[in-house]
């Protein structure tokens, strides 16, 4: 089977299987038939079986990359949802494994139910007046015994006679994060884009979208629509009084992590392309905390993005600091907390070569300084992220700490982001805009507050868009093998 006749298989697997349960659950919710043993076996996710056999003779395959690549003969499998969006994806996994490796391709129908929520596109109401747990008698349902992150956390452990994983997440996982992510976004999950910013200001949003109605102002500009939460697009072309109405009636204000996304020119506003052929931007507001920022990567990781950078706000630590100074984060001292069982503190979170120069050579083009006068507004060093917002009541004990790690800031959530990149193999990196300085008297006000974010968040969100054309050329080192384990699935 070749990698396009998987894909094929999967797309009418997995079409057949969610129709057939539309249909059983119609009939359920008219006529109150369940359905019978037989149909509720057809009721399950496709799974994707790759088999590599090392040759007996002459060299080894070998390559540099550091995904689409098998560690040890034997079979590998997954189950997959949504294969028509993902297509673009799964066929820049498999393709390699079929033409370097020879790789032997096989779909059938899988084993794991397909839980009954996750076949409804969200206006459907499931089974109308019938009650969920009559429902959840006769279709299968969300099991948290079922959705989980061993392999990307180390954990899963091999069997004899069972397939090692093809990809760090099954076809459960990803369902639910999928719908995570509506929920907590406001936007269809296809619209999400694989070059992430991540912030903690509204303020930052607002800018983006601003940028965003500039760029699709220009006429051979490479950006053709805007998604909105709630579900609103604005197109090229669009009026610019009506586009301006219809983002201010956007209900952002509705949805805890609100995501607006730039598509490129081609894309379709509704899909974004397909996840692997997408090459927008996206932008979400995760609010404060370490908590969110572990909550909504844990679900932006199933969409496999290129890269999330955190552009927000941190206090400078040092004295030769100024408010508005950037700090480009190069290491993390971790007083978050909540990944501490899953990355414990003692392993290193290091800091991406090719982000980190990206990162410092966009922030010379836009503010246009380089060498030393870039080096008066930009500081590279250690990042503090706390889980507790008034760290500095417990100054006394923190002291000894902070100082021994040579931070230059605090926030609450860059550490966490960049744990959960390394975590979940998503490139990483935090460009932070030093808005107080609680050790030295200079602390976050209202009116200076105001005049800092007008002034600073605009240069701020630039470099961050411009840090992602530069690294638009440089997958290949970007996706690297300092992220993957020695006994990584095959899958990117």
């Amino acid at each position: 089977m070749t990698p396009d006749g998987a894909i094929t298989r999967l797309i009418e697997l997995h079409s057949g299987a969610t129709g057939a349960m539309r249909r059983a659950l119609d009939r359920f919710a008219r006529t109150g038939t369940p359905p019978t043993e037989e149909e509720r076996a057809a009721f399950c996710y496709p799974e994707l079986r790759a088999t590599w056999t090392r040759p007996p003779h002459g060299p080894q395959p070998f390559t540099r990359r550091a995904w689409a690549k098998f560690q040890s003969p034997g079979t590998y499998a997954t189950t997959v949802t949504q294969p028509e969006a993902f297509a673009p994806y799964l066929l820049e996994q498999l393709r390699p494994l079929v033409e370097e490796f020879g790789a032997t391709l096989s779909v059938e129908v899988g084993t794991q139910g397909i839980p009954y929520p996750y076949v409804l596109d969200g206006t459907e109401a499931a089974g109308g007046e019938v009650a969920p747990a009559e429902i959840a008698r006769h279709f299968p349902i969300p099991m948290l015994s079922a959705i989980g992150d061993e392999v990307a956390d180390g954990t899963w452990e091999f069997r004899d006679g069972e397939p090692r994983p093809l990809a760090l997440f099954d076809a459960a996982r990803v369902d639910y994060s999928l719908r995570r992510l509506v929920h907590y976004t406001g936007t269809d999950w296809r619209a999400v884009q694989p070059w992430i910013l991540l912030t903690n200001y509204q303020r930052y949003v607002d800018q983006f979208v601003r940028l965003g109605l500039a760029a699709l102002a220009q006429p051979d500009g490479p950006y053709g629509a805007l998604a909105l939460p709630g579900g609103g697009v604005v197109r090229r072309g669009d009026d610019p009084d009506a586009a301006a109405q219809l983002v201010a009636e956007a209900p952002w204000q509705r949805h805890q992590m609100p995501a607006y996304h730039l598509l490129r020119d081609g894309q379709e506003a509704g899909c974004g392309g397909g996840v692997g052929a997408a090459d927008g931007l996206t932008i979400v507001n995760i609010g404060v905390g370490p908590s969110n920022a572990k909550n909504i990567t844990d679900h932006l990781a199933v969409l496999r993005p290129h890269c999330w950078l955190m552009v927000g706000h941190c206090g400078g630590l040092r004295q030769s600091q100024a408010i508005g100074d950037y700090v480009l984060a190069h290491g993390y001292l971790r007083r978050d907390r909540i990944l501490d069982d899953l990355v414990p503190p003692e392993v290193p979170v290091p800091a991406l070569a090719e982000v980190q120069v990206a990162l410092q050579e966009a922030a010379a083009q836009v503010t246009g300084e380089r060498g030393d006068a870039l080096k008066r507004r930009l500081r590279t060093g250690t990042v503090v992220t706390y889980d507790d917002r008034n760290w500095e009541l417990r100054w006394s004990q923190e002291r000894r700490r902070i100082n021994l790690s040579r931070a230059i800031a605090v926030d609450m959530e860059s550490g966490t982001l960049a744990t959960q990149g390394y975590r979940l193999r998503v490139p990483y990196g935090a460009l932070l805009c030093v808005s107080d300085k609680p050790l030295h008297g200079e602390i976050k006000l209202p009116g200076a507050a105001s005049a800092f974010y007008q002034r600073a968040v605009g240069e701020h969100l630039a470099i961050g868009i411009a840090t992602f054309e530069l690294l638009r050329g440089q997958l290949a080192a970007l996706h690297s093998r300092k992220l993957r384990s020695f006994d990584e699935p095959p899958f990117r």
